[in-house]
């Protein structure tokens, strides 16, 4: 699927998504990532079973984070009540969903210019 939109210089965008991975910005990754405003980076998980809170650190740490769009594949499961208590304690609001939404969302509030970061499973 192809995502267009426009955005504030040197923000990064989803441009597609696959079952293989995804291209941000015009780089192509293979498998789980971490989208921040400026950069994207790999993404330790490799499926919903494996998201915990340690997996999230790097999003924790990047500091200011919002909002935390978790992308589950292709259908949205309930996450822990624990993982999502241990991030409100940080400061950042997790919303799961699947991944087309998501990467959707994710861009729509990047372009606003929102503290927000997207951990994203491919749609497998």
């Amino acid at each position: 699927m192809d995502l267009t939109l426009q955005t504030p210089a040197g923000r990064q965008v989803i441009e597609r998504y696959g079952t293989s991975g995804f291209r941000v910005a015009g780089v192509i990754h293979r498998g789980p990532v971490l989208v921040f405003p400026d950069r994207t980076e790999p993404w330790v998980a490799a499926d919903a079973d494996t998201v915990t809170f340690e997996s999230l650190a790097p999003v924790v740490q990047y500091g200011g984070v919002q909002i935390l769009l978790l992308g589950l594949g292709r259908r949205m499961r309930a996450v822990p009540t624990g993982l999502r208590s241990a991030l409100r304690a940080a400061g950042i609001i997790l919303e799961p969903m699947d991944t087309g939404a998501a990467c959707r969302t994710y861009n729509v509030l990047v372009a606003e210019e929102r503290r927000v970061v997207a951990a994203l499973l491919p749609p497998v």
